[in-house]
């Protein structure tokens, strides 16, 4: 693990942001690690909480991978039709819980490779799953973490969520990868708003390049 400016200004941003808002969970409904992965896609750009208003009908009609592999797209999108992107999503439901069931035996594999091998899965929502359903390390990187880690000066302009996850994942302790990235989200959404930032009210603003600005 790197120990540099990065590392230390890493460290201390989690501490601060730690103590305001304590031990973050997922705030996308579900039961089990299936369910969750499915919240996840679902969630790409749309909010948690219109996730949540929709997940319960779905899994009330599809709870499991077998029923999920048994609808159609058609089926599925009735259902999430009130998210962005939904035809897209649908499909990749419905695939996802086929391949599911034909090469992972109904279970929700619990590695990177396996995880970002089912359709509709990236590096993002693959290391929320690692993290919230097996508590395994996981450092999502979201919109609002890559604004904000920018805003830090802690990665660059162009620096893609691959690179951003690498930079934090080099220099902080895995266990606190996936409580980071919630208090980074948590953050972006409360205070470090993208269009309103609320300096004065940020309980980092003396550690932020962007506040000092």
């Amino acid at each position: 693990m790197l120990n540099d400016k990065k590392a230390v200004l890493l460290r201390k941003i989690y501490d601060r942001l730690y103590r305001h808002y304590g031990e973050l969970g997922c705030p996308l409904l579900h039961d089990n690690a299936f369910q969750l992965l499915i919240a996840v896609l679902l969630s790409a750009q749309c909010k948690d909480d219109r996730v949540n208003m929709v997940t319960p009908v779905l899994f009330g009609k599809y709870p499991t991978p077998e029923a999920m592999s048994q609808a159609t797209a058609e089926d599925v999108g009735k259902i999430i039709q009130s998210l962005g992107l939904w035809r897209n999503k649908a499909e990749n439901i419905v695939k996802l819980s086929i391949k599911l069931v034909n090469e992972f035996n109904s279970e929700v594999p619990q590695s990177m490779e396996e995880l970002t091998s089912l359709p509709g899965v990236g590096r993002k929502s693959a290391n929320v799953v690692l993290g919230n359903a097996f508590n395994l390390p996981g450092f999502p990187v979201d919109t609002h973490v890559q604004r904000l880690m920018k805003h830090f000066n802690l990665a660059k302009e162009n620096d893609s969520p691959e690179k951003i996850e690498n930079i934090v994942c080099k220099r902080i302790p895995p266990e606190i990868w996936s409580n980071f990235s919630h208090l980074l989200i948590t953050h972006g959404r409360r205070i470090c708003i993208a269009r309103r930032m609320q300096c004065q009210d940020c309980v980092i603003n003396d550690l932020c390049p962007g506040a000092k600005k």
